[in-house]
C-alpha cells in the first residue's frame, strides 16, 4: 500500500456525492473531522522551533494548508477536538484553565461547548493547540497565566478571594439544600491588621489555631499596650489559656505592683480557680493579707453561683479548694483575724484555735498554713534617722516609746532602727507595732528579739510583712521593749528628707509628738530613731 501524508491524502479525496447513502454518509465524514482525528493519532515529532504554517504551499489541499513543513504537536488525548474548538476569541485571549470559563470555551462560544462536551474533557485546554480559520495560521496555543492579568499582590489575592483557583480547603456552611461550599486558602489574603478590643481575643484563638505568628504577634502586642490594673485579671486567664507566657508574666507583674486595684476590678471574680491559685502562690502581691483573704472571698461567692451552689460557708470552702490553704493567715494581726477570718465559717474550729494560739503564746505552735511573708518590694532598701546625737541611759518599764509621722508618697515600712545597751552585748525582747492613728488600727507588728553589741549603733527590728503607708495620712511608731538601760537619740529632726542616689526622688517624714504614755519619746529625743523602708 502506498505511504503518503495523511494531509495529502484526505485533500485529494472527493467529496461525497449528494446522491449517496447514508452508509456513505457515515463512512465518509468531514475532512476536518478527519484531519483532527488523525493528527491526534500521530506520534509527536521532535519538538520544532516556533513557526507558523504559511498558506498557499505546494500540495494545493483545501483552505490553501500546507504539507511542506513539520506538524505542530497533537492535542492531549480525549481533548483534542474540545482543544481546536477553543480558539483565540476577538483580542488573542488565550484558553482558560480547568475551573475557569471563558467566553471563548463557554457560554460565549457553543460550538466550543458543544465540542469539549463531545470529547468528554473539561471545557478548557491551557496548553492545547489551536488551528486557525479557514485560510488563517496554525500555531501553538500560550499556556494560560492568570496572574499575568493582575499587576499587583493585591489584586491577585482579591481574585482568589472565594475562587476555586488554587483552593485548598472548603467550608461548607448552613444545613440541606440551603448549604454552601466556600472555596478558601490556607494562607491570609492580606498582612493588613486591624485588632480592636471586642476582636482581640477572637483573633488571637484564630492565629494560634492555624499557626499564623505575625499575627499572633500583633495580638499580643496590642494586649501588652492595653493591660491595665483592672483588667489584668482577665487577661491573664487568657494568657494562661492560649499559653502565652511572656503576656502572662507581665500580667501578673502588674498584679503584683497594683494588687489592691487588680482584686476590686470586675474581672477578679470572673478568673477560674488554677489562675486564682496562681496567684496566691507569689510572694510578690502588694497587699495586707486580710483584704486578700476579703477578696478570696467574694471570688468563692461568685463561683459558688456559676456552679449552682448555695452561698454559704460549707460551699464557699468547697469551690476554695486548695485555694484556701494559700492564704496566710500567720501573717495577720490578731485583731485582724479575729474581725474578719476567724467569724467567717470558712475556717474549721480546730483552724481557728491554732491560729489564734500562734498570734499569743511563745514559742508559737506550728499552723498548716504559710508564715512566710510577701515581699513586694523592688528597688533598694532606704531608711533615715531622726536624731543628729546619741546620748547615754534610757531606761523601760513596760511602756511603749511612741512617736508619730507621715509622710509625702506611698512607701512600704519594712522595720525600725533601735538603741541597744549601754552595758555591752544584751539580748532585748520587743514588740513593734505601726498603728493607724486616726482608727487606732494596728496595721503590722511583730514580737520578736533583737541583740546588741553596747554600741551607739541602731539595730534592725523587721516586721512580719511590709507595711503600706499611705501620703500625708497619720501613723503612729511603737516599740516595746523589755532589757536593761539603752542608749537614745537628742536634737531631734521634725523633717527629714531622703533622697534617692539613682533617681533624685524625694521622700519626706514629718515627725509630731504622740500624746499619751509614750515613755518620754518626743520629736526631739527618745528611742525609735529609724525607720526602715522601700518606696
Amino acid at each position: 500500500m502506498r505511504r503518503c501524508c495523511p494531509a495529502l491524502c484526505i485533500s485529494r479525496r472527493a467529496a461525497p456525492s449528494p446522491s449517496a447513502g447514508p452508509a456513505a454518509a457515515v463512512s465518509r465524514p468531514p475532512p476536518l473531522v478527519l484531519l483532527l482525528l488523525l493528527l491526534q493519532r500521530r506520534p509527536p515529532p521532535p519538538a520544532p522551533p516556533p513557526h507558523k504554517m504559511a498558506a498557499g504551499g505546494s500540495g494545493g489541499g483545501p483552505g490553501g494548508l500546507s504539507a511542506s513543513g513539520p506538524q505542530p504537536p497533537p492535542p492531549p488525548p480525549g481533548n483534542g477536538a474540545a482543544a481546536a474548538a477553543c480558539t483565540n476569541g476577538p483580542g488573542g485571549a488565550p484558553a482558560s484553565p480547568p475551573g475557569l470559563t471563558y467566553n471563548q470555551c463557554g457560554a460565549g462560544n457553543p460550538a466550543a461547548a458543544a465540542a469539549a462536551a463531545a470529547a468528554g474533557g473539561p471545557g478548557a485546554g491551557g496548553s492545547a493547540p489551536a488551528l486557525g480559520g479557514a485560510g488563517g495560521p496554525l500555531q501553538r496555543e500560550p499556556v494560560y497565566n492568570w496572574q499575568a492579568t493582575k499587576p499587583t499582590v493585591q489584586e491577585r489575592f482579591a481574585f482568589l478571594f472565594n475562587n476555586e483557583v488554587l483552593s485548598d480547603v472548603h467550608f461548607l456552611v448552613g444545613k440541606g439544600r440551603g448549604s454552601q461550599r466556600i472555596p478558601a486558602h490556607r494562607f491570609l489574603y492580606s498582612d493588613e491588621v486591624q485588632i480592636g478590643p471586642e476582636t482581640v481575643m477572637t483573633t488571637l484563638y484564630t492565629a494560634k489555631k492555624y499557626a499564623v505568628p505575625a499575627l499572633e504577634a500583633h495580638c499580643v502586642e496590642f494586649l501588652k499596650k492595653n493591660l491595665r490594673a483592672d483588667n489584668a485579671f482577665m487577661l491573664l486567664t487568657q494568657a494562661r489559656l492560649f499559653d502565652e507566657p511572656q503576656l502572662a508574666s507581665l500580667c501578673l507583674e502588674n498584679i503584683d505592683k497594683n494588687t489592691s486595684d487588680a482584686i476590686n476590678a470586675e474581672g477578679f471574680t470572673d478568673i477560674d480557680l488554677d489562675t486564682l491559685v496562681a496567684v496566691l502562690e507569689r510572694d510578690t502581691l502588694g497587699i495586707r493579707e486580710v483584704r486578700l483573704f476579703n477578696a478570696v472571698v467574694r471570688w468563692s461567692e461568685a463561683e459558688c453561683q456559676r456552679q449552682q451552689l448555695q452561698v454559704i460557708p460549707e460551699n464557699k470552702r468547697k469551690v476554695l479548694g486548695k485555694a484556701l490553704s494559700l492564704i496566710r493567715f500567720p501573717l495577720m494581726t490578731i485583731e485582724e483575724f479575729a474581725a474578719g477570718p476567724a467569724q467567717s465559717g470558712i475556717l474549721t474550729d480546730r483552724e481557728v484555735v491554732s491560729l489564734f494560739l500562734h498570734f499569743t503564746v511563745n514559742p508559737k505552735p506550728r499552723v498548716e498554713f504559710i508564715d512566710r511573708p510577701r515581699c513586694c518590694l523592688r528597688g533598694k532598701e532606704c531608711s533615715i534617722n531622726r536624731f543628729q546625737q546619741v546620748e547615754s541611759r534610757w531606761g523601760y518599764s513596760g511602756t511603749s516609746d511612741r512617736i508619730r509621722f507621715s509622710v509625702n508618697k506611698r512607701i512600704f515600712v519594712v522595720g525600725f532602727g533601735l538603741y541597744g545597751s549601754i552595758h555591752g552585748p544584751t539580748d532585748y525582747q520587743v514588740n513593734i507595732q505601726i498603728i493607724h492613728t486616726d482608727s487606732n488600727t494596728v496595721l503590722g507588728q511583730n514580737d520578736t528579739g533583737f541583740s546588741c553589741d553596747g554600741s551607739s549603733s541602731t539595730f534592725r527590728v523587721m516586721f512580719k510583712e511590709p507595711v503600706e503607708i499611705l501620703p500625708n495620712v497619720s501613723y503612729t511608731a511603737c516599740a516595746t521593749l523589755k532589757g536593761p538601760d539603752s542608749h537614745y537619740g537628742t536634737k531631734g529632726l521634725r523633717k527629714v528628707i531622703h533622697e534617692s542616689p539613682t533617681t533624685g526622688a524625694k521622700t519626706c517624714f514629718t515627725f509630731c509628738y504622740a500624746a499619751g504614755n509614750n515613755n518620754g519619746t518626743s520629736v526631739e529625743d527618745g528611742q525609735i530613731p529609724e525607720i526602715i523602708f522601700y518606696t
